[in-house]
């Protein structure tokens, strides 16, 4: 009978604590950076669609903004002179002429550079079919100045791939003296350069860090989200991790419960785009843009796409 009071009693303790924890917790606040959407679902051009043009171009970003993508999702690296670069990849060896790490080439060296030399219609795969129609066509690999200039009244979700603490308070002194620090939202998969970009840039939107993603995820597994009060505003995620399901109902009602944004990233095919709709995301980052408008029911000139084929 003592041992049966024991038990009632922690398991009084642990119900007390958890009331105690949610009572405390704070879901995330609503951030103006979602005031600019008409929509409640967002299409997200990853590299401003990059099977539709060299990723992370100029040309890209104008034809996704002329599609009518909500956001243009760029990545950034900073160069030998310390100036952000919209690129994917540490090094320039995958999409330019050239090779070597962007931090150790200079500005003039990455201007030099043709940005959509490798590029080809059919994707990565068909590298070998000399379908190469943006060789020498004066694409450059941009600045992150030139992109946020170039496209004021476009969303921009940038993320941040180094993994450098100085890289995050950087891009904050740049986005404030820019005034764009409610266009865009900030993401990087590492802790470190995330920490310092909330800490100098508090007003700014931000998504998960992996580990942060990690973490919530476990508390919706074990129905704890309710005493977690993130300091983020919205999970860009994939499909799956490995062998675990990350988009699952519980993981998105979980999330829309802590005022959190989930957006799936990188989904090309309209079947499975049709079925995260069906989860409630609210938003879809993809290579094509253009399959995820069409998804959605949301206009746009199938002239603007390269060889259109409706999804």
């Amino acid at each position: 009978m003592r041992f049966l009071r024991v038990i009632l009693a922690i398991v009084v303790v642990l119900a007390a604590a958890y009331g105690l924890l949610a009572l405390l917790a704070q879901p995330a606040a609503e951030h103006a950076y979602f005031d600019q959407f008409d929509e409640p679902r967002l299409v997200l051009a990853h590299g401003g669609g990059q099977r539709l043009w060299p990723d992370n171009s100029l040309l890209a970003f104008e034809g996704a903004s002329a599609l009518g993508a909500d956001v243009l999702e760029i990545d950034v690296h900073q160069d030998a002179d310390g100036v952000f670069r919209v690129i994917h990849d540490a090094t320039v060896d995958r999409t330019t002429d050239g090779s070597g790490r962007v931090a150790e080439l200079t500005g003039a060296e990455l201007d030099a550079l043709d940005a959509g030399f490798r590029w080809t219609v059919n994707g990565p795969s068909a590298a070998a079919d000399g379908e190469f129609p943006y060789r020498g066509q004066g694409l450059r690999v941009p600045t992150l100045a030139e992109v946020l200039g170039g496209f004021p009244d476009m969303a921009v979700n940038i993320e941040l791939k180094q993994d450098d603490a100085a890289a995050g308070r950087a891009l904050c002194e740049q986005l404030r003296a820019g005034g764009d620090t409610q266009r865009v939202m900030v993401a990087s998969f590492h802790s470190a350069p995330m920490r310092a970009f909330r800490d100098a840039c508090p007003e700014v939107a931000t998504s998960a860090t992996r580990q942060e993603v990690t973490l919530f995820y476990v508390l919706a597994l074990t129905r704890l989200a309710a005493v977690y009060s993130p300091p983020f505003e919205a999970m860009q995620v994939p499909v799956a991790q490995g062998s675990l399901t990350v988009v699952t109902p519980r993981f998105v009602a979980a999330a829309h419960a802590r005022n959190l944004r989930v957006q799936v990233w990188t989904i090309n095919d309209a079947a499975e785009m049709e079925r995260l709709v069906g989860l409630d995301v609210d938003g879809i980052i993809t290579d094509r843009p253009d399959r995820a408008l069409a998804v959605l029911g949301r206009g746009f000139d199938a002239a603007l796409v390269p060889g259109f084929v409706a999804p």
